[in-house]
C-alpha cells in the first residue's frame, strides 16, 4: 500500500472521517451528481455512477439522498453544475501530488488549491508535468479474514492484477473497467471487504524518513482534502511505518 493510502486508512481507523461527515458527504454526493450528468443516471450502464452510488452507501449517504443527486445531475431536478477540474503540484522534498476537484467556479477553486501549496512550502506544476508519475487503478481493500490461496483463486479469475500484503489487510488492484467485476466476484464468493474505488497509484515513490519531513507533506495533503471542492488527492510519498506512528501519536 502507498504510504498517501496508509495514511488515509490510519485516518479513517481515528474516526476523522466521522467528525467531517457532512463534508464527506457533500464530496460524495457531488461525485454521484457529475457522474449521472456525463455518463446517464441507470447505475447498470454507467459504471462511472454505479462506482459512486456503491461508495455513497458504503459511506452511509442515505438513499433518497443519492437518489436526488442522480435525478440533479440527468437535469429531472434543478441545481448547480459542477465540473471537474484537475490540478498537480509538488509538495516538500520533491513529493508529487495530484488533485481531483469538482467545482462551480474554477477561478475560486484553482485559487484555494494555489494557496495551499504556497502556504505549505509546494508549488503548482504545469498540466502533465506530475501526472505520468501515477496510474489509474482499481483497488480493493480486505481484512485478513480469508486465505491468501481463496482470495487469490476468485481474484484472478475476476481480473485481479496484484494481492499485496499490508500487515493486517489484503490489497487487490486491477484495471479501472474490472473493478465491478472484482467486486461482483468477492460479493458471489461471500468475501467481505472495507472499500473498493478508483484511485490513482503512483509508479514510484519518494521515501520520507524523517519526521519532520513527513509532518510538513501530510500537512499539505490534509489541508487540501479539507477544501470544500477537492474530491481526492493523490501523492507518492512513502513513509515507513515507524515514522507514521510518531506522526498519528
Amino acid at each position: 500500500m502507498s504510504g498517501h493510502s496508509k495514511w488515509a486508512t490510519i485516518k479513517h481507523k481515528k474516526g476523522a472521517q466521522d467528525k467531517a461527515r457532512g463534508k464527506l458527504f457533500a464530496k460524495l454526493i457531488r461525485q454521484v451528481e457529475v457522474a449521472a450528468r456525463e455518463g446517464g443516471g441507470d447505475p447498470d450502464t454507467n459504471p462511472t455512477l454505479r462506482t459512486m452510488f456503491q461508495k455513497a452507501r458504503s459511506s452511509s449517504v442515505p438513499l433518497d439522498t443519492i437518489e436526488k443527486a442522480i435525478k440533479r445531475g440527468t437535469g429531472a431536478l434543478e441545481g448547480v453544475r459542477y465540473e471537474p477540474i484537475s490540478y498537480e503540484g509538488y509538495a516538500p522534498c520533491g513529493v508529487a501530488v495530484i488533485v481531483e476537484a469538482l467545482s462551480d467556479n474554477r477561478n475560486r477553486t484553482g485559487a484555494d488549491v494555489r494557496s495551499i501549496f504556497s502556504k505549505h512550502g509546494g508549488s503548482m506544476a504545469e498540466p502533465g508535468a506530475v501526472a505520468w508519475q501515477f496510474e489509474r487503478k482499481g483497488v480493493v481493500i480486505l481484512p485478513k479474514k480469508v486465505s491468501e490461496d481463496e482470495l487469490t483463486e476468485v481474484a484472478l479469475e475476476a481480473g485481479a492484477e496484484d494481492l499485496q500484503d499490508d500487515g493486517d489487510t489484503w490489497q487487490l488492484t486491477c484495471a479501472p473497467t474490472d473493478l465491478h467485476r472484482l467486486e461482483s466476484a468477492l460479493d458471489e464468493a461471500g468475501i467481505g471487504y472495507d472499500s473498493a474505488e478508483l484511485t490513482m497509484l503512483p509508479k514510484q515513490s519518494v521515501p520520507l524518513g524523517a519526521e519532520g519531513d513527513a509532518r510538513k507533506v501530510l500537512r499539505l495533503v490534509d489541508a487540501l482534502e479539507d477544501l470544500d471542492d477537492v474530491q481526492n488527492v493523490y501523492a507518492n510519498f512513502d513513509i515507513p511505518d515507524s515514522i507514521l506512528q510518531l506522526v498519528e501519536a
